[in-house]
Order: C-alpha cells, then structure tokens, then sequence
C-alpha cells in the first residue's frame, strides 16, 4: 500500500468518504481516523496498528452539535465540561447511542468524545462529514506520534494517506473524564488537571484501574507509551549516577543538568516536559539507546498526566 502524504484536506477527506482510514493532527498527538458509523473502516485501525479490539476509541467532532446523535444523554457534568473546556485537550465519556459500532466503545456501552483546539482538525472533520473514531496513529505500545513523520515512520505502508500537520503543541493525550454520573472521574489524567475540574465541580474522582478489567479509557489497561529502550525513573543527578552503564548506549530527560551527558533533554518547565516525552523517546529508539533515564516530577497539576506516562513507559 502505498502511503500518501498531503497538506490537503479535501484530499485527505476524500479516503475517509471511500471507507480508508487517514492520520491527521491535533493539539495532542496525531490521530489515525475513520468513519464511526463505518465499522468495515474501523477494523483497518485495529489491522494498521496491531490495537486490541477492546481497547475503546476516541470519537472526534468538529461542533458540540455532533454529541446528539452519539449518546443517549448528555449529563450535567458533561455539559460543564463542554461549556468550559471544548474545544480543547480533553475526552468526555457518555452512553452512547445504539447506532454506535461495538468496535468504537471496545464492546462498552459508553462512548469517548472529544472536540479538538486544532483548528484544521476541525476542518477535517467537517470536510469528512461525520466524525471521526481515532486512536493515536502508530503502532500499538509504542510512543505516541506527534509529528506526521513519526506516523509515517510507523505506518508507513499500512494506511493509505496522512494529513500533515503542525507538531502537536500539547506533546501528550487528552485528559479523559467519565461523565455518565454526576460526579466526574479523571480516568486518564492530561494537561487539563484535576486542578482545573476543581474550579467548576466540588468533587472529582481519580479512578482506580485495580477495579475493572474492562477499559473504559484508552492507555488503561495495554503496554502504551513505551519505546523500544528501558525506562528508569530517578529522582536526582546522584540516583542517576548510581547506575553503572555505557553512557554511549543511555539517555536523559528532566529538569537537572546532568554533567558530562551528552544525550539529554533539559526542560524547562513541565509543558515542556510533556511536550517533548514521546519525541524524546523515539529519537532514543532511532539511536539505538538501550536506557533512558526520566526524572521524576510532582504529581500535581499536569504533574500527573507526565507521571503517568512515564510510569507506564517504565513498567512495560
């Protein structure tokens, strides 16, 4: 198959239409995206990346309007959400509509939707006429794309065609909240924070993973986030040279400056560091390193969500 490369959207929209699939960006990472009323599209995802079929998608809209025909309700909690935060760098759960493929909802009864920042994504999607069902555009448990070249290093060959984009600006994937009930519940934590739910619910729930087999969120329950080479996470410069270790074959990202390292990232504050964690560890796997050392940050703010990423890429 061959992959084709366009800044087109109405090019781009034109396989969507035919039943193809197409990786196109957003805010966050890119996304790999088909019709989801269309489930013959649906499984070339699943076939592209090598994703579990029970692992949910992320249905993309391009106007709050599109939320009617995907869910039976729209939930008090969610409509806070979507008053102050679509568009934007965050997924909203409901009961989705009958006409909803099982393939989208990982076989659930619920549905994750989302309203992209990106303003081209937007355009896509319109230009699409449907919204779109998509997970991140890479292989399945590798590091998430953030660039069309990072899609194209991956699927080159396996999709027909990518929408090129800009480098994402938020670098990780979209806070995910279940707002079936009236108290929401952070199921994937992202730049929008449980700080940032606070200032417009009275309580917010973290979920915990150790009480469901079943994935409600992407990222829950798979090998994610993880590049080819071992993940340590250390706290300081002196728990990074406690390690005996071929400087050549290891790498670095944090806020301290490690001395005499020369493959490291330095950032400098935690947008940053979100920004640039799965870039960072494809330019690791491209090089061949075999460990890269992740400092460790607080677990507030978008804290979290870098937290999260790291400990997952450190335990696959």
């Amino acid at each position: 198959m061959e992959t084709i490369i366009t800044t087109s959207v109405k090019k781009a929209a034109e396989f969507i239409k035919k039943g193809e699939i197409v990786a196109f960006p957003t805010e966050t990472v890119y996304g790999l995206g088909a019709n989801v009323f269309n489930e013959e599209a649906l499984k070339k995802i699943f076939l592209a990346k090598g994703r579990p079929q029970d692992n949910p998608l992320i249905v993309h809209i391009s106007n709050v309007d599109q939320i009617k025909s995907l869910v039976k309700k729209i939930t008090d909690s969610a409509k806070i959400i979507i008053e102050k935060f679509f568009p934007g760098p965050i997924t909203i759960i409901l009961n989705k509509n009958d006409v909803i493929p099982d393939l989208v909802s990982g076989g659930l009864n619920t549905i994750a939707l989302r309203m992209p920042s990106l303003e081209l994504t937007r355009i896509f999607i319109d230009e699409c006429g449907v919204p779109l069902a998509a997970p991140s555009a890479n292989l399945s448990g590798s590091p998430s794309p953030t660039t069309w070249r990072h899609v194209f290093d991956d699927l080159n060959g396996r999709i027909p065609c990518i929408l090129k984009g800009p480098k994402c600006s938020v670098g990780i994937e979209s806070t995910v909240v279940d707002c079936t009930k009236n108290i929401p519940v952070i199921l994937r934590p992202g730049i929008i924070s449980l700080e940032d739910l606070k200032k417009f619910f009275p309580i917010v729930k973290i979920y915990n993973p150790h009480k469901t087999k079943k994935p409600k969120s992407p990222g829950m329950k798979y090998r994610h986030y993880a590049p080819k080479a071992k993940v340590i996470l250390i706290d300081s410069e002196e728990d990074f040279l406690r390690y005996k270790f071929d400087k050549n074959k290891a790498a670095f990202i944090g806020f301290i400056r490690v001395k005499d390292f020369k493959k490291s990232k330095r950032v400098s504050d935690l947008n940053d560091y979100a920004k640039n964690i799965f870039n960072f560890f494809r330019k690791c796997d491209e090089e061949k390193i075999e460990y890269i050392f992740c400092q460790k940050v607080s677990e507030k703010g978008l804290g979290l969500a870098i937290m999260n990423r790291l400990i997952k890429a450190a335990n696959s």
